[in-house]
């Protein structure tokens, strides 16, 4: 080999540039394992037919050293999937952003019980974070050399000021004890079937727990959806063995985990209590809803906000966090974690803290907000990987492509911007093309998809389906969800009220007909609820209904990138192929990991 040759590997999928952009080429025999690799310490950005976009931030690697990650770790996964030697630039700042994490500490004072100590070997690190704009306003004095003084009450905030001076603390202070409440896992369920904790899901809980030291106890923990991220809660709280305040993102999800712990836990029913907006039952283990939590009085007409009112005087229900002696709060899909309640939980450092989620992806951009205040990522599982051992069903995902009529097509191109995705998003050609769906898979449990109330009527009406939306009352909701399970009403329409925590086991074709605009999240909560493992092993089918040449094709594009982090690829149809492009049903089985297109 020349001087020449030997300076990259042609094989290799990875260019790794100096900006801490990576691109890894997708038509390549190392692409999965590269994959892999990259999606434990850096983020998707952008991910087109050939070339998807990765990039290396700090909160990026703060995770990844919080998971256990070394540079070393990183740096060699690099080399070895780099097709040119890696910047310089890139491996100091590798080294650097890991090296932060953790070079300061947050103890006890044991003279001072109402302060902490916020404690460096470093001692300039220490001057350079005491007049640090974002720290300094919590600093009550110097306690020495190494020693910062802040106080206890403000445990949350000291954090936060931390993660935006770049040096993330390790919080050594420990937790509450809590109130003592015993419970094991059962043996077998209520109805007598085997119940096993599987492996990922004790390790994820016993990584968290870190054998109850104040290492652990506050941290993230994500799995997909249908992987069972409940069973790894109920884990977490036979390991605590304390009063827990389990939040919610509705009264569905929340009665599901009241039954979660009643099938597989000894806790009997009068130790479990509902506080949403239907019922106030504050009991050792208490389930909330977010909703209930960010419930703001109403303000007379006129009167203006007093800013000096306290948390507890704007969100009355917030009360519920003193209500008992929490030893353990956990947060369900922290991903949907309101504003409201990170403003709580930075003062509630002193109890441990569980985030579950399928994602870490929010919206709004405050990742490090659940980095600092609920913890940093604990413990995750590629996606594809739990498919390989069939604990959650195997996928293929399509994107269909639909003209939009002449008629709809000028109102388009005349709309202004904020007017464009309600028209391409409810295209009325894609009725025709749900019609042939429906018809290829007619026997399976459909869910359809949408986010626009007219069009989701239209369809309900047009065939006569069941249909759920934030207006439909708990009850009714809850009565449509046990006919979907017992096969009664196998297609049921649904607004995004069924993106969250909603546990439809038999359902194996989701139908998406519109969408929250570019949401991540919602794809991943969306195609996790057709990921449960099907009885008989089925496949899953996850279609993307999208107007061609559109806003409605380009978020569709945004959404996809978290299913390209998990390993999926979108086949891309046109609506004329429809049905034809589509394997039979019966034999869609072995065509599962073999979607390709333009991902």
């Amino acid at each position: 080999m020349t001087d020449e040759g030997a300076a990259f590997k042609l094989d290799a999928p990875l260019i790794v540039q100096g900006d801490k952009s990576v691109l890894l080429e997708v038509n390549n025999p190392h692409y999965e394992e590269a994959r892999d690799h990259l999606a434990r310490f850096a983020e998707l950005e952008k991910s087109p037919e050939y070339i998807h976009t990765y990039r290396i931030t700090p909160l990026s690697l703060w995770n990844a050293a919080a998971a256990g990650m070394t540079a070393e770790m990183i740096i060699e996964g690099l080399e070895r999937y780099a097709k040119y030697p890696l910047p310089a630039n890139v491996l100091v700042d590798i080294y650097d952003a890991l090296s932060r994490y953790g070079r300061v500490r947050l103890v006890p004072d044991p003279h001072r019980p109402d302060r902490l100590r916020l404690v460096s070997d470093d001692e300039l690190l220490l001057r350079e974070l005491a007049v640090n704009r974002h720290l300094r306003p919590f600093i009550v004095e110097q306690g020495g050399p190494h020693t910062l003084l802040v106080p206890a009450a403000l445990r949350g905030h000291v954090k936060q000021a931390l993660v935006k001076a770049g040096y993330p603390a390790e919080d050594l202070v420990g937790y509450v004890r809590g109130e003592a409440l015993p419970l094991a896992l059962r043996e077998r369920t209520l109805g007598g079937e085997p119940f096993v904790v599987r492996d990922y899901q004790r390790e994820a809980a016993a990584v968290f727990w870190a054998g109850g030291s104040k290492a652990g106890g506050a941290g993230v923990v994500v799995l997909p959806c249908g992987a069972g991220k409940t069973i790894v809660g109920m884990a977490v709280m036979a390991l605590a063995q304390c009063y827990t305040l389990i939040l919610t993102p509705s009264t569905v999800a929340a009665r599901q985990w009241k039954a979660e712990l009643l099938d597989k836990t000894t806790l009997d029913a009068s130790l479990i209590g509902e506080y949403s907006g239907q019922r106030k039952e504050i009991r050792p283990v208490t389930i909330a809803t977010y909703q209930v939590l960010t419930y703001r009085k109403r303000r007379k007409k006129g009167q203006k906000l007093d800013n000096n009112l306290s948390l507890a005087e704007i969100f009355p229900n917030f009360a519920l966090f003193e209500q008992q002696n929490w030893g353990l709060i956990i947060y369900d899909e922290v991903h949907l974690l309101p504003a409201p309640v990170f403003r709580i939980t930075a003062e509630l450092q002193a109890r441990r803290r569980l985030g579950l989620t399928a994602t870490l992806v929010r919206e709004d951009g405050r990742e490090e907000d659940v980095f600092s205040l609920i913890g940093p990522k604990k413990y995750d599982v590629p996606w594809r990987e739990l498919e390989r051992y069939g604990w959650i069903a195997p996928a293929i995902c399509y994107e269909i492509r639909i003209p939009l009529p002449r008629e709809q097509r000028l109102a388009y191109v005349t709309a202004p911007r904020r007017r464009k995705y309600p028209i391409a998003a409810t295209n009325p050609r894609k009725l025709e093309v749900l019609d042939r769906l429906l018809a290829h898979h007619r026997g399976d449990h459909i869910l359809i998809i949408g986010m626009y109330l007219e069009q989701l009527q239209r369809v309900a009406q047009r065939y006569g389906f069941p249909l759920i939306t934030g207006r439909t009352p708990v009850r009714e909701r809850e009565r449509l969800f046990e006919a979907f399970r017992r096969g009664e009403a196998p297609v049921l329409v649904v607004s995004k009220v069924a993106n969250f925590s909603i546990d439809l086991p038999d359902a194996n074709v989701a139908i998406q007909l519109s969408g929250t605009f570019g949401s991540r999240q919602e794809e991943a909560q969306r195609l996790g609820r057709i990921l449960r493992p099907k009885a008989r092993g089925g496949q899953a089918h996850f279609y993307t209904l999208v107007s061609r040449e559109t806003i409605d094709q380009e978020y569709s594009a945004n959404r996809q990138r978290f299913l390209t982090e998990q390993g999926y690829r979108y086949l891309i149809l046109y609506d004329h192929e429809i049905p034809q492009a589509l394997p039979r049903v019966e034999e869609a089985g072995t065509a599962a990991g073999k979607a390709g297109g333009d991902g």
